[in-house]
């Protein structure tokens, strides 16, 4: 069994609660790929591999959901969710609603 990583050398991650402004209700695939999507258009895909991003949850009746991303790139995120105009050609607005440190208390959040 491989030993676990001293407390120094994890990665910090930060959790990013937001939510999707839109009329229609989209399935948790569909989100992932367009924030992926932004992100690479606009920072690269070195940029995109940097950012450690993952999206936690998504609850698809309130279009709301969780997204991981290390502790130096939550600016780089924001910036990618601020350019989001559609989710699979269907008009769409990214809200982040607040930036957290644990994951138990993003989930409070959303």
């Amino acid at each position: 069994m491989p030993k676990m990583l001293l407390p120094t050398l994890r990665e910090r991650n930060r959790y990013m609660t937001f939510e999707v402004v839109s009329g229609d209700k989209f399935e948790r695939k569909e989100v992932a790929a367009a924030v992926w999507n932004s992100l690479t258009r606009l920072h690269g895909e070195l940029g995109a591999s940097k950012t450690s991003l993952w999206l936690m949850d998504w609850d698809k009746d309130k279009a709301s959901g969780i997204l991981k991303v290390n502790h130096k790139s939550v600016d780089t995120l924001r910036s990618s969710l601020a350019l989001i105009k559609d989710v699979e050609k269907k008009q769409a607005v990214f809200h982040v609603k607040r930036t957290s440190g644990t994951l138990k208390k993003a989930r409070e959040f959303t």
